[in-house]
């Protein structure tokens, strides 16, 4: 985190991505050491736009270039996420005590066996990955990141979906439990 923007809420500023196959799969990482799956993200650097941190952080993630992929959409909004007060390193400033994220919604250009998805960043965070259905994924993320996970899939959806998209599955008003923050989601650049 050590160039990443921490705004004055004490939210990083992060990319979130979620990478689709042509037949509506999604791309999940699973954390190095088996810490759960989650979709790439990663935090903006000072100076860096939006785009060129998603790409960047494309790269080291799962070893995609641009022309790897097609933008198809992306939230209008920051979506926000507090940590719980375990996962605060409160020896580091500014202080982080939540991310606040734009996403993504990318397509791959070509079939996925194209593609190895290796990490090419001096710590890989992704030690497995798979395909899964579209709104999966916010079953699958931990706990304190699900509002945001709901939010961002339900904004994306249209974009991945443009002939109709997929019914929300009978366990998706359950999911939430734990504290998440999407209520702060004041717009603006990072």
């Amino acid at each position: 985190m050590t160039n990443d923007i921490i705004d004055s809420d004490g939210f990083r500023a992060n990319v979130g991505i979620v990478l689709m196959r042509r037949d509506g799969a999604v791309f999940l990482g699973r954390r190095t050491g088996g810490k759960g799956w989650q979709f790439p993200q990663g935090g903006i650097r000072e100076g860096e736009r939006l785009e060129q941190a998603l790409y960047r952080e494309l790269r080291e993630e799962i070893g995609l270039a641009q022309a790897d992929v097609e933008l198809v959409g992306s939230t209008a909004r920051w979506l926000r996420y507090r940590l719980p007060p375990r996962y605060i390193r409160r020896d580091r400033q500014p202080l982080c005590i939540g991310q606040k994220q734009r996403w993504f919604l990318l397509r791959l250009a070509r079939e996925p066996a194209a593609f190895d998805f290796t990490s090419t960043g001096e710590e890989p965070e992704f030690d497995g990955w798979r395909w899964a259905q579209f709104w999966e994924p916010a079953r699958e993320v931990i706990y304190f990141k699900r509002k945001v996970y709901q939010s961002a899939l339900v904004e994306l959806a249209p974009a991945a979906f443009p002939a109709g998209q997929p019914a929300l599955p009978a366990w998706w008003n359950t999911l939430t439990r734990g504290p998440a923050d999407t209520a702060g989601t004041r717009s603006g650049g990072a």
